[in-house]
């Protein structure tokens, strides 16, 4: 059975292959360069050149990078289109299952070699491709510092094995319902892309209670790329904050006092009336400013990643214990 499984998978294992090797090739070269400018404009940097080598850096590197991001998140897809709808939907269309299924081999077992065998296979193309792609750009992740981003998230380190795993088994179980490869196709590709939008923007930002910190308004708060906000009831929002390596949850927080009250425009007017930013800041951070700021900690990181790895390989143990259930019911 398992020499059939390789016998009838070969072509696409070999493509695959091939593919994968041609990646790591241009992902070691990519990995090399960034590590070069690294080395060379951002190690030892300070002040204001730091800040002109990491615009340089995302010039250089940005597109690139999402590229490589967006075909990893996109691999997974792929592997539940074509490799897991087909699987079963082809031999019901093409009434090869009357041949197979009747022969020594049990159509319980068939299933279980195919989705072992194809399934661990699924996973591992992707466990490589995001290795390399981690590897590739860690030093770009380090100086962009967004590793909770979704497509940074769900192109990193473990997630993607358990996102191919699920895709695969997802497109067996949907072909051997609906019975035909195209409709299986489709309804494969639409499942799974909802739920990777799904995932980041609704579930996973609630996988563990926020934390809420108290962040006093410095100078390094306020050369992080923030921005003021009055509002209608003149007071101040503080937007667009994030520590490094967290997950900001709100773009924007009110901003306070040293006594708790509202930071509002007339006591804004002293340090706006200033020409100089250096002395405009100087005079705001001599206000005592706070804020809020609800976030995941960046130390939670790798706690994320074992959740959803884990989530997926529970939904592919539940598809999979279903797509036996319906096969015995089926037959």
């Amino acid at each position: 059975m398992t020499w059939l499984t390789w016998r009838q998978f070969r072509v696409q294992t070999l493509v695959t292959a091939g593919a994968l090797a041609s990646l790591a090739i241009y992902l070691i070269y990519l990995g090399s360069e960034i590590r070069s400018f690294y080395d060379e404009r951002i190690a030892n940097c300070t002040a204001q050149a730091c800040y002109l080598a990491r615009m340089d850096l995302r010039a250089s590197f940005d597109d690139t990078v999402q590229l490589m991001t967006v075909l990893l998140i996109a691999v997974p897809g792929l592997i539940g289109v074509f490799w897991g709808a087909p699987l079963v939907s082809q031999e019901l269309e093409q009434r090869t299952d009357r041949l197979v299924w009747n022969q020594s081999v049990t159509r319980t077992r068939w299933l279980a070699v195919k989705l072992a065998i194809l399934g661990l296979f699924s996973a591992a193309v992707a466990g490589l491709f995001s290795l390399l792609l981690t590897w590739s750009v860690s030093r770009y992740d380090e100086v962009v510092g967004e590793r909770f981003a979704a497509l940074s998230f769900d192109s990193r380190n473990i997630v993607p094995i358990g996102y191919a795993l699920f895709a695969f088994v997802l497109g067996t179980i949907v072909g051997m319902v609906v019975r035909r490869t195209l409709p299986a196709m489709a309804i494969t590709l639409a499942a799974f892309a909802a739920l990777q939008l799904l995932i980041p923007t609704v579930i996973r930002q609630n996988l563990m209670p926020p934390v809420t910190d108290t962040v006093a308004v410095d100078a390094a708060v306020l050369n992080s790329g923030v921005g003021l906000h009055l509002k209608q009831d003149n007071t101040f929002d503080i937007q667009g904050y994030n520590a490094v390596g967290s997950w900001s949850l709100a773009f924007s927080a009110p901003l306070y006092k040293a006594d708790g009250s509202p930071y509002r425009s007339e006591d804004s007017k002293a340090c706006s009336v200033l020409d100089d930013r250096a002395a405009s800041d100087a005079c705001t951070v001599a206000q005592n400013l706070h804020f809020e700021y609800v976030n995941q900690p960046g130390n939670r990181y790798w706690t994320f990643q074992w959740i959803e790895l884990s989530m997926f390989l529970g939904l592919s143990l539940l598809l999979t214990g279903f797509g036996f259930f319906w096969l015995r019911r089926r037959s």
